[in-house]
C-alpha cells in the first residue's frame, strides 16, 4: 500500500473510532501499532483539529421552547438541534440526536425499522450499543454522493443489536411499476415489507416534494414530479408522496418505490422523524397531519417556521 501522511492517518484513526465505532485494539491491529498509540494519535487529531468534537444537549441553545412546541404540533416529543453553516456538520449534529433518541426508545425485543438519508446514515454510526432488538430496513437503496447504504446501515444497527436483521435487496425507485411489483413478491423483499406491518419503533426522514429538498426528487423525470405536484404532493417520506392535509398522494412514484408505506407508518406506535431547513416546514405538517410522527428531530430554523406558523395559527383562530 502507498505511504500516507501522519495527517492522513490521524484523520483516518479519527474516523474509525468517533464515527466508525471501532475500538483501539481494533484499530491498532489495522494500522500495526500498540493501542496506546492510537489513544495518543487520537488525543493528537483533537489537538491539532484534524478531529473535532462538540457535545451538544439538543435545544437548550436552540432558543426554542421543545415542549411547547411539541403540544402546539400535537407530538410527543420535538428535538431542536442549533443550525450551523457547514451543511455536514448540521447533519452530524441531527444524526446524533436521533441517535439519542433510538437509544432513548429502543426496548429489548422491539422491532425497529429504519429508512435511508445521510442523516440517518450518520445516525447509525453514532449507536454503539443497542438492546437485543430486530432492524428492518424500510426503504430501498438510493446511493446518493457523500452517503452509505442502506444495507450497511441496517447490518450496522443490527451488530449493535444483536439481534435479527431484514434487509431489503432492492433499489427504493425503480424504472415502472410492473418491475416494482415484480421485485415486491421476492422472498427477501416481500418478508422485510411485511415486518413493517409489526414495527414498534420507526426512523425516517422528511423530505420537500420540490428540487433540493428530496433526494428522491433528483432520481425522476420531470413527468414524475409534475404528476405528484399535480396531485398536491407537499411532502416526501420514505418515498411516498403526502398531501398538505397529510394524504396520502397515489401516483406513478408510489407504484414504483419499494418502501414503508405511509399506512404502515401510521400504525407503527412509536415514529421518530429527522428534518432540516425552515424550506421543509410544510412537509413537516403534511407528515405530522398525516400522523406518522410521534418525535421530531429539526434544526433550529425548521423549529422556528413550525412555532412561527403554530402562533400565527393560533391568533388567527
Amino acid at each position: 500500500m502507498p505511504e500516507i501522511s501522519h495527517e492522513e492517518l490521524l484523520a483516518r484513526i479519527g474516523q474509525a473510532y468517533y464515527l466508525d465505532n471501532r475500538s483501539k485494539v481494533e484499530i491498532a491491529t489495522e494500522h500495526g501499532i500498540s493501542r496506546f498509540q492510537v489513544a495518543r494519535f487520537l488525543d493528537e487529531a483533537r489537538a491539532e483539529g484534524i478531529v473535532h468534537i462538540e457535545i451538544r444537549r439538543p435545544g437548550r441553545d436552540a432558543k426554542i421552547d421543545a415542549k411547547a412546541l411539541a403540544a402546539s404540533l400535537g407530538v410527543r416529543r420535538v428535538v431542536v438541534v442549533k443550525t450551523v453553516e457547514d451543511d455536514f456538520q448540521q447533519r452530524d449534529m441531527q444524526a446524533q440526536a436521533v441517535a439519542e433518541e433510538i437509544k432513548r426508545e429502543a426496548r429489548t425485543g422491539m422491532t425497529v425499522g429504519i429508512s435511508w438519508s445521510r442523516t440517518l446514515d450518520l445516525a447509525a454510526r453514532h449507536v454503539a450499543e443497542l438492546p437485543k432488538c430486530n432492524i428492518v430496513q424500510l426503504a430501498g437503496a438510493l446511493p446518493v454522493s457523500g452517503g452509505g447504504n442502506p444495507l450497511e446501515l441496517v447490518q450496522r444497527l443490527g451488530r449493535a443489536g444483536g439481534g435479527s436483521t431484514w434487509p431489503m435487496w432492492a433499489p427504493l425507485v425503480v424504472d415502472s411499476a410492473a418491475t416494482a411489483s415484480g421485485l415486491r413478491r421476492q422472498p427477501e423483499i416481500a418478508e422485510a415489507m411485511r415486518k413493517a406491518d409489526s414495527l414498534d419503533l420507526a426512523v425516517v426522514a422528511i423530505g420537500a416534494w420540490a428540487p433540493n429538498l428530496s433526494t428522491v426528487w433528483d432520481r425522476v423525470d420531470n413527468a414524475v414530479r409534475q404528476d405528484g405536484i399535480n396531485k398536491g404532493a407537499v411532502a416526501e417520506c420514505s418515498g411516498r408522496l403526502i398531501a398538505a392535509g397529510g394524504k396520502t398522494v397515489v401516483s406513478e412514484l408510489d407504484a414504483r418505490v419499494l418502501s414503508v408505506t405511509v399506512e404502515q407508518l401510521q400504525r407503527t406506535p412509536k415514529v421518530i422523524a429527522v428534518a432540516q431547513d425552515a424550506e421543509r416546514a410544510d412537509a413537516v405538517r403534511a407528515c405530522l397531519a398525516a400522523g406518522i410522527v410521534h418525535t421530531l428531530v429539526a434544526d433550529e430554523s425548521l423549529a422556528k417556521e413550525l412555532q412561527s406558523h403554530s402562533r400565527n395559527k393560533g391568533v388567527s383562530a
